[in-house]
């Protein structure tokens, strides 16, 4: 195991209120508050999602844009990312070990998630206090375990399916192609290790998928610095298309899923960042760049390349387990989506119907959460995972119709916490295994979490020689 040891740069002379204006988390954050700002101007407009209006139009396009710009990369990067973090296992020492551990806190972490999420449920009782106006709808998308299983066979070598429409009074065909991310990560990974079991004779390949994965990065960091543009836009055209009114028949259920995201978050991770020795306040500073950009772009795929630096720049995760680990929970570690929302949407869902669930059921909820969090790779992970624990315990699948409303809203708390969980469970292993880099993880925290990566390819130092902290500004 080895870790990058980074050469010491200029000291940081930008003054106050330059830092402030180019720091990403004030960005970030003034994005939001004038996003809001443009939505409540165009909502007193008299925009809604029904009847548009010029700001409306222009938020909904820079909005919807750079979600286009991050779902463009999406496959190249799960692709190139997942077969050179296999790659990189050739390089760690105890791999299979590290792995073992990586998968085992995905599952403990999941399990505390579903539960705090069962319990939720229970005691708000959020779908006993639904509003009126409710109405139950068929899902756009169904998870079963039986779809699940094959959905692992990939189609083709990139998951490509195209689907074809008919328009009657137009008389024109349409056509959009789709990508199966979870074909696309069986694809990748089956790549990853036949050309780990190739030895030498693959050394060029992993070399140029290495190459590939560090240029379509680079075009990321490019995306991910337009990031409160794109803030912005989706922001303002939320509080348009779906107003404060949205949540008003939802509104115990959204409170419930919140605040099992706020426990998560803030009780859960801290918790497990305390026993493990480390400083709460250098954990959620570290992090934090990550989790505001998730909570925006709801997207961990898209969130990924920023998750992996901070995992290594401000955490002191070693690069080597780093690559591998953070990938690979960017695809299955899913503590939002995939245990606290699909427990407390299912008991919603009973509770709704006026179905009473058994203890067998509510054990359903936990094994399929912790079990099943593969399922929810791609654009409507949540979604599916909650068709698979509505199938699973029989409930009616319509009740995936009366949350979709909301679902957007809830989208950006699930993806904050899926990527904390992303970025935690690397250091929490790297800490137990003796492999962090604590002096790196101590570090301060000020300047931009995305600066170029100019030492890239610097050498690499041997285990236990703490690699020099970078400067705050080159973090």
């Amino acid at each position: 195991m080895s870790t990058t040891a980074r050469a010491q740069k200029a000291p940081d002379t930008r003054g106050p209120i330059r830092k402030l204006l180019t720091s990403f988390g004030f960005q970030i954050l003034a994005a939001l508050v004038l996003g809001i700002a443009a939505g409540l101007i165009g909502r007193q407009l008299g925009a809604t999602a029904e009847n548009p209006n010029g700001l409306s139009a222009t938020l909904d396009t820079i909005g919807s844009s750079y979600v286009t710009l991050l779902r463009a990369a999406v496959v190249p990067l799960i692709f190139t990312a997942i077969v050179a973090s296999i790659s990189n296992l050739r390089r760690v020492q105890n791999a299979a070990r590290l792995a073992g551990q990586t998968l085992l806190w995905f599952a403990i972490t999941a399990f505390i998630a579903v539960v705090i999420g069962i319990v939720l449920g229970l005691v708000i009782q959020p779908g006993a206090r639904a509003g009126e106006g409710l109405e139950p709808g068929e899902p756009y998308t169904v998870g079963t375990w039986w779809n699940f299983l094959l959905g692992l066979i990939p189609q083709n070598f990139l998951g490509i399916g195209v689907s074809s429409s008919f328009d009657a009074e137009a008389g024109a065909v349409s056509s959009s192609v789709s990508f199966n991310i979870l074909q696309v990560i069986v694809v990748a990974a089956v790549v990853g290790i036949a050309a780990l079991k190739a030895g030498k004779k693959a050394e060029p390949f992993l070399v140029f998928t290495e190459s590939l994965l560090k240029v379509i990065q680079r075009v990321l960091w490019w995306i991910i610095r337009i990031a409160p543009l794109g803030t912005f836009g989706l922001i303002g055209a939320a509080v348009i298309k779906y107003g404060w009114e949205k949540l008003a028949s939802l509104g115990w259920f959204a409170i419930a899923i919140y605040i099992g995201l706020a426990l998560v978050l803030f009780v859960v991770y801290p918790v497990l960042v305390k026993t493990h020795g480390l400083s709460i306040k250098q954990y959620f500073s570290g992090v934090w760049p990550a989790v505001q950009l998730a909570f925006v772009s709801r997207s961990s795929i898209g969130t990924l390349p920023l998750t992996e630096r901070v995992t290594e720049r401000n955490l002191g995760v070693p690069r080597s387990y780093a690559s591998f680990a953070v990938p690979f929970g960017a695809t299955t570690k899913m503590d939002g989506c995939a245990a606290i929302y699909p427990a407390i949407a299912a008991i919603f869902v009973a509770q709704f119907f006026g179905i009473e669930l058994n203890f067998v059921q509510y054990l359903l909820v936990v094994i399929v959460s912790v079990v099943g969090s593969a399922a929810t790779a791609g654009t409507t992970g949540a979604v599916v995972m909650l068709t698979l624990t509505l199938s699973t315990l029989g409930l009616p699948l319509e009740g995936v119709g009366l949350l979709l409303a909301i679902d957007p809203i809830l989208d950006m708390g699930r993806t904050a916490v899926n990527v904390a969980g992303q970025a935690l469970i690397p250091t929490i292993v790297a800490k137990r295994e003796g492999i962090l880099n604590e002096d790196l993880y101590n570090a301060p925290r000020a300047g931009l979490p995305f600066a170029e990566d100019d030492d890239d390819d610097a050498p690499e130092a041997d285990a236990g020689t703490p690699a020099t902290p970078e400067p705050a500004a080159t973090r």
